[in-house]
């Protein structure tokens, strides 16, 4: 097994572990507390917005967030992991960092050649001008003009991105409360 799929193959369970071991020990305060919910909001924010962007396998996405990155899901992942780290102790952000340079972009390496491997034609301008992960600026348009895709409501929902909205309210609800309790 390849250490890209490896790191896809852990990733989930990884991630879970290890937001159950921070929910145990975080320990809020106001300050960081509300710079590190405004940050995840922004996360959870744009994974929801690339969530109504992509139709998976059926064409490649190239509007909303994904016209500034070509993951869009993993820079929202990385926002709210980042803003939930910030909330609880600012040393976390190296962990942060590590968790998604050991195993998220491997596999994003990963998905990229399968994502070249599907829309070899449309792929390959894609990538020189849209960056892997830090957005640029200026939206990418292509120069030959397919009408837009628009967010899809329908394709938010259908992906389950609402779980992850749900998800945030209730670690920020329990980092409130462990923030009032530490008082």
């Amino acid at each position: 097994m390849t250490r890209a799929a490896l790191a896809q193959r852990l990733r989930l369970p990884l991630g879970f572990l290890l937001a159950a071991l921070y929910l145990l020990f975080a320990r809020p305060r106001p300050r960081t507390l509300g710079i590190g919910l405004v940050l995840a909001l922004g996360g959870v924010l744009v994974r929801a917005w690339a969530s109504g962007h992509i139709a998976k396998n059926q064409r490649l996405a190239i509007t909303g967030p994904y016209a500034h990155t070509r993951n869009p899901l993993y820079l929202g992942s990385f926002l709210i992991a980042c803003g939930f780290a910030i909330a609880a102790r600012w040393w976390l952000l190296a962990v942060v960092v590590a968790f998604f340079v050991l195993i998220y972009f491997p596999t994003m390496r990963r998905e990229r050649e399968k994502i070249r491997s599907s829309f070899p034609e449309e792929y390959r301008e894609y990538e020189r001008q849209v960056p892997a992960f830090l957005p640029r600026l200026v939206p990418w348009r292509p120069a030959v003009r397919a009408r837009a895709a628009r967010f899809s409501p329908s394709l938010y929902m259908r992906h389950g991105e609402w779980k992850v909205a749900l998800g945030y309210l209730g670690a920020m609800a329990w980092l409130l409360v462990r923030a009032w309790r530490l008082g």
